[in-house]
């Protein structure tokens, strides 16, 4: 055996390991399935202006991430690509959704919109902190 410490990974070999351990991860969960989703935006050029992404699995929704350009903020944009996240998370059988976001990111936007702090990392990356909410999600 070689172990070696690699300071700057390919990206093949990073994808290979998070491949390997979805692969685990997946043998060994009570859910079989896991679906990627994403919500857009585009303007008249197609350019996406805004969007979400995550993925749902078992009961959850995981929002991985939801972006509004700056031109576009404060005008209830993000607001309805989260509407729409948790609305197709409900068509799929999802009852609840996971997110978390930084302290300079949206934990008031997502508190808005009736997410609750679950836990919050201090300290992250090093003088701010992490949080990591979640919402029961409704009809």
């Amino acid at each position: 055996m070689n172990i070696e410490i690699i300071e700057n990974p390919e990206a093949a070999l990073i994808a290979f390991l998070d491949k390997k351990i979805a692969e685990f991860n997946w043998a060994h969960w009570e859910v079989s399935e896991r679906k990627a989703i994403a919500v857009k935006l585009t303007d008249d050029k197609s350019d996406v202006i805004a969007g979400a992404a995550g993925r749902t699995f078992g009961d959850w929704l995981m929002i991985n991430t939801l972006w509004v350009s700056d031109a576009l903020r404060g005008q209830q944009v993000g607001s309805k690509i989260l509407y729409q996240m948790e609305q197709a998370a409900l068509a799929r059988g999802c009852n609840k959704a996971l997110l978390d976001t930084l302290n300079f990111q949206a934990m008031p936007f997502y508190e808005k919109h009736g997410y609750q702090v679950q836990w919050t990392q201090q300290g992250y990356p090093k003088t701010g902190c992490r949080y990591y909410m979640m919402k029961q999600l409704t009809v």
